[in-house]
């Protein structure tokens, strides 16, 4: 049971980190750096998703 409560969390936190990310990415007009099908990409923060969803694993 405790360990469910840690994942979630973890994901919460993961959760929250990317938001914050974005915004500060979009408040300096600076690109996000991805990897995409394996090559590293720039991608815009204004095209990003404001916000994302992970899934807690079983």
């Amino acid at each position: 049971m405790e360990k469910i409560s840690e994942r979630n969390k973890i994901i919460k936190g993961l959760e929250l980190a990317y938001q914050r990310m974005v915004e500060f990415k979009k408040s300096k007009n600076s690109p996000i750096i991805i990897s995409k099908n394996g090559k590293v990409v720039e991608v815009s923060p204004f095209e990003a998703k404001p916000t994302v969803k992970y899934k807690a694993g079983e």
